[in-house]
């Protein structure tokens, strides 16, 4: 049976699809052949930026002898784990269960009905003293199978078990109301967050625990929104995003030179990345660092530098992600092409001489001596931890040069120096090969970059950013969502597989509120309503919330959907037939987390009490997260942020054309300014007519009040010039007209929360 890969829409899939492997997509097809010829199941799943899952295709898949033993006694199955995040939770939670450990490339041998029995993740070729080769692992697979299959499946049964058990047991209870906090736990909870983040991060390098560091940025966007309130550790918070912002955008995790940051450092002091680039990162840390701006910076990192860093970041942003029909690509590989090899980050380094070419010999030596590379070309950070076998993609090792990185603040001479430059240095990295790009638009990464984008414009003062989320959110709007269900991933502006996750509708909502606070247009709005309203049908069922819909296939004929109550498939038998919640942030915030944010910011708009009263019960899980790591729960600590100063509503009404239009503007912008975690925008043209009718439980999408019910009831000064309003649970204070004035009364508010 020939490789079923070539016409898959996904990247990944089709890395693979000249394997000598006979792979299949992930659906019942693969599953009931195992079962028709009775042998296991091997399960490999990476995504197409993974250096990693490369090596091992080099290795092993291109390899047509292990090939020969794959196809002769196995079905042999490629999963994409950006577009299956539920597939790869699962047999992650297995691989963990087994092995203590977890990773990409994942791989997984299962009963054909999908219950995983062996897991791991790379295997080299030959055996090494911590892990034996991938051949061995075959073989042994195979024996257990023909010679103990009664032990296999035992195994399999006692795993799925426990794994649905787990899964069980962090399900949360969206209609539960006791251990609700009440504003001031939340308080005491994050102050004590505050505190043991502190206490976590490394004094040295900036940052939090040890090698490998990746960036924590759900835990920066706490901390920085704690930074903003009255709390005696609002300053001990700022020091440490401060010291952390710092650290990682002097490092070489930074491409100071074109901007956006690698996934993580392979080395605690920050000197030496894994240079694929993600999109999740890259919106995340764009509205912190615009948050950063925005409070006014300092603890060790100016505002000043913090804007340069945004400014940088949302350029790469669009220039190198940004697709044809709008909306943003998911990553970029780690491996590029020099002298004809694969070679991870090669189109980032730089050797001493190449400098020279580039920028002449005189600078070109202040250049390498500031940004650490060394003449012979060796990089400051040491080789890469691991090492590629020969002939697989290579470390950058002294050979191809090291990263630019000053590993400290810039002097003014420097930065001179470098902005001198920077253009020919640019000119001449874009001549090599660049990394390949996953085109793929992931629905729940888009959002997070709506509301990076969003935010941006306002506190950089770039309209066009703005013009950018704008695009990315109608992508979003009219093709991956149907009016009823979001599709997790659009290939081509064409939306397919699996419906979204609770990320997926949770982020787009965030994105879309972010993107009418900045914007005014009441599209953006109502369709946030219509997410979450969907959200809360698709995702919650007997009253407790789960990561994948509720009973849900998919529109992509063979593909297994991983759902609900009473779905079928393989997935599903591997979880113990549970359905699935993980409320920890990973790379990105939680669904959870996510979804409890948004729900409080349509409380603020809508006056909704069920909204806020569902987004306190996903607090209600805040003390058990923190107990176990404030780490794994940076989205949640802020929205318990939002929470504790809100709601806080500022409506600014005025005309949006004509000779006055600027007043309204300026009102407008003054609220953006502010730092406030709990405050929510509504902008709308003078003569909004207020509607009849009282914000609360039907005031969900807006309807019965206006379009945004905020505005309801809200005009314009009489002699048509703008007012804006302050409120605090729709309480109104009086409004006023110059933006000085409407600074002083959300500063008021801000610190009476």
């Amino acid at each position: 049976m020939a490789n079923r890969l070539a016409g898959s829409p996904s990247a990944y899939l089709r890395q693979h699809a000249d394997n000598p492997v006979h792979w299949q997509p992930y659906g019942e097809t693969a599953f009931a052949e195992a079962a028709r010829r009775d042998v296991p199941v091997f399960i490999s799943i990476g995504y197409a930026a993974c250096h990693w899952c490369h090596v091992m295709a080099h290795e092993s898949f291109e390899d047509p002898a292990a090939a020969a033993v794959l196809n002769e006694g196995f079905v042999s199955v490629k999963v994409d784990r950006e577009e299956r995040p539920d597939v790869d939770t699962v047999y992650m939670a297995a691989c963990q269960a087994m092995t203590g450990e977890g990773g990409w490339p994942l791989s997984i041998f299962a009963l054909p009905d999908g219950r995983a029995f062996y897991a791991g993740t790379y295997f080299p070729p030959t055996p090494h003293p911590s892990r034996p080769s991938f051949r061995q692992v075959l073989d042994a697979v195979r024996e257990a199978w023909t010679e103990r299959r009664e032990a296999v499946e035992r195994q399999a049964g006692s795993l799925a078990e426990g794994l649905g058990g787990l899964f069980s047991a962090q399900l949360l209870r969206l209609d539960a109301r006791a251990g609700e906090q009440g504003t001031g736990g939340l308080a005491a909870l994050t102050a004590d967050a505050v505190v043991r983040l502190g206490k976590a991060e490394d004094p040295e390098n900036g940052g939090f625990g040890r090698a490998p560091k990746f960036p924590p940025s759900p835990v920066l966007a706490f901390l920085v929104r704690h930074a903003a309130t009255q709390a005696p550790t609002a300053g001990a918070a700022r020091a440490l995003a401060g010291r952390t912002l710092a650290a990682m955008c002097r490092s070489a995790l930074f491409d100071v030179l074109g901007g956006g940051f690698a996934r993580y450092s392979v080395t605690a002091d920050w000197s030496l990345p894994h240079y694929e680039k993600m999109l999740y990162d890259n919106a995340q840390l764009l509205r912190v660092l615009a948050h950063w701006v925005r409070l006014g910076g300092d603890a060790g990192f100016p505002a000043e530098e913090a804007r340069a860093a945004a400014v940088l970041t949302a350029d790469w942003l669009v220039r190198e992600m940004g697709l044809a029909g709008g909306g943003f690509a998911s990553s970029l590989d780690a491996d590029s092409e020099r002298d004809g090899h694969a070679v991870e980050g090669g189109y980032y380094v730089w050797t001493a001489a190449e400098l020279a070419e580039a920028a002449g010999e005189r600078d070109a030596a202040r250049l390498a001596s500031v940004f650490g590379v060394p003449a012979g070309g060796a990089r400051r950070g040491g080789a890469h931890a691991g090492g590629a076998a020969p002939g697989a993609a290579e470390g950058v090792e002294g050979r191809y040069g090291g990263p630019l990185h000053a590993a400290r603040e810039l002097g003014p001479d420097e930065r001179a120096l470098l902005e001198r430059h920077r253009e020919a240095l640019a000119a001449a990295r874009s001549s090599r090969p660049r990394p390949g790009r996953d085109e793929k638009a992931v629905a729940g990464w888009n959002g997070l970059a709506v509301a990076a984008l969003a935010d941006a414009a306002a506190v950089l003062g770039r309209p066009d950013l703005l013009g950018h989320a704008r695009r990315a959110a109608v992508l979003l709007s009219e093709t991956h969502w149907d009016g009823s269900r979001l599709a997790r991933v659009s290939h081509g502006g064409v939306a397919g597989g699996v419906e979204g996750m609770l990320s997926d509708y949770a982020a787009c909502a965030e994105g879309a509120y972010a993107l009418y606070a900045a914007s005014g247009e009441d599209r953006w709005f109502v369709w946030a309503g219509e997410l979450l309203d969907a959200a809360l049908s698709r995702f919650v069922a007997d009253g407790l919330l789960s990561d994948v819909p509720v009973g849900a296939g998919t529109d992509a004929g063979d593909a297994v959907g991983l759902a609900g109550a009473g779905a079928a498939g393989p997935g599903m038998a591997a979880a113990g037939g549970a359905r699935l919640l993980d409320a920890m942030d990973n790379e990105a915030p939680s669904g959870a987390s996510l979804l409890a944010g948004a729900l409080l910011a349509r409380s603020a708009y809508t006056g909704s009490s069920a909204d806020r009263e569902a987004a306190a019960a996903v607090l209600a899980g805040l003390p058990g997260l923190v107990g176990q790591s404030p780490r794994v729960a940076g989205w949640l600590l802020a929205v318990a942020e939002a929470a504790v100063a809100g709601p806080l509503e500022a409506a600014v009404v005025g005309p949006l054309t004509g000779p006055r239009a600027a007043e309204t503007l300026a009102l407008h912008r003054e609220a953006l300014s502010s730092p406030s975690p709990g405050l929510v925008i509504a902008l709308g043209e003078a003569g909004t007519p207020g509607e009849a009718g009282t914000p609360g439980e039907a005031g969900s999408s807006g309807e019965g009040a206006g379009v945004v019910p905020l505005l309801a009831g809200r005009t314009g000064a009489d002699d048509g010039g703008p007012l804006a309003y302050v409120c605090r649970g729709f309480a109104c204070r009086l409004p006023v007209r110059a933006p000085e004035a409407l600074r002083a009364e959300l500063a008021g508010e801000a610190a009476r929360a």
